[in-house]
């Protein structure tokens, strides 16, 4: 088995979702859920996110934005659908009429109420974000400025307080036992996409060996924003304290864009520097991930072989055909990616 010394992002990311994962590769995307009853579920859809068909989408460091965008839209539809197989059961008989009746929100709304109440939550849940790692880090460390007049010093201060902030609320979450499995789904997707791109074929044995860590991962990018933010923000002052606030906002989109570049050259390559750049975010995803069980590998399978032929990609990388015979028990090799 001839195979070429290189290892090329194969284009496939997901998430991890309730009882199961979600990969997209290039507009298609597929959730893979396995129900109560042990059945997995597939469904596969087209997404085409933001401004779809747009230049803008092309353009290095401005493709960073809608791709984040796209990817919060899509995190939120995969996870409500995949959660809509654990509702609890509706009671029967003359309660259930009740239970059944459409709220004011939804006859407000009606069928578009499911995307506005989407809407909302995401709007909500970016302004927490920006004012919890964007903002209260610049209020806590001006609290220092009393103590500290050098400014370069309190950027700094700055920058430790608000990864400080990350890394507690990345702690916390990992700690919560209700999100355990959560992580082993994230694990198991990591796993799906590393077996791929160091030329093994899609087995459970062989996902299985595979690290649960990967370079293109959410949370590598969420800690390169914090540490791009870092460096902007040491740079690019202004005296008034309203600026200050105002410019931390307005350079989100900035460094989201260049965050997404570094993730997008890490994933593509595998050099002495961005080895050395990437070590923090896969230390970082031993929280993040966790190990999986087979069962859990079999769902991100599913997911995987519903949008991408994995077999055309290592012909195509790797240079060989994959034998069905090897998909019982396919070879492998003793390294982790």
């Amino acid at each position: 088995m001839s195979r070429r010394k290189c290892r090329r992002s194969c284009g496939v990311g997901g998430q991890a979702v309730l009882e199961g994962v979600m990969m997209k590769n290039k507009e298609r995307y597929a959730v893979a859920v396995r129900k109560a009853d042990g059945e997995i579920v597939v469904d596969t859809e087209e997404f085409d996110g933001v401004m779809a068909g747009s230049p803008f989408k092309k353009i290095p460091f401005v493709r960073g934005v809608f791709n984040f965008v796209d990817s919060l839209i899509l995190g939120m539809r995969t996870l409500t659908w995949s959660a809509s197989f654990f509702e609890e059961e509706e009671p029967s008989g003359a309660d259930s009429e009740k239970e059944k009746k459409p709220s004011l929100f939804e006859k407000i709304f009606g069928d578009k109420a499911e995307n506005v109440a989407m809407g909302i939550t995401m709007t909500i849940s970016m302004i927490l974000a920006i004012a919890i790692f964007m903002i209260l880090p610049y209020f806590i460390s001006s609290f220092f400025s009393v103590y500290v007049r050098n400014a370069s010093l309190i950027a700094i201060i700055e920058g430790v307080i608000r990864i400080l902030i990350f890394l507690g609320y990345v702690v916390a979450i990992s700690a919560m036992k209700d999100i355990h499995r959560l992580y082993q789904y994230h694990g198991a997707e990591h796993k799906c996409i590393n077996c791929i791109e160091k030329g093994r074929p899609l087995t459970v044995h062989n996902v299985m060996r595979s690290s649960r860590q990967h370079k293109r991962c959410g949370t590598s990018f969420l800690l390169f924003v914090m540490l791009v933010s870092i460096i902007l923000f040491f740079f690019i002052r202004v005296e008034n304290p309203v600026y200050r606030v105002g410019i931390r906002i307005l350079l989100i989109p900035v460094i989201a864009g260049i965050s997404y570049e570094i993730i997008r050259l890490a994933g593509n390559s595998n050099n002495i520097i961005v080895r050395i750049l990437s070590a923090p975010g896969l230390w970082l995803q031993k929280l993040t991930t966790k190990e999986p069980d087979e069962a859990m590998c079999e769902v991100a399978i599913a997911s995987v072989e519903a949008v991408f032929d994995w077999k055309a990609y290592l012909k195509e990388t790797f240079g060989y055909e994959v034998d069905d015979s090897w998909l019982v028990d396919g070879p492998v090799e003793d390294d982790e990616v």
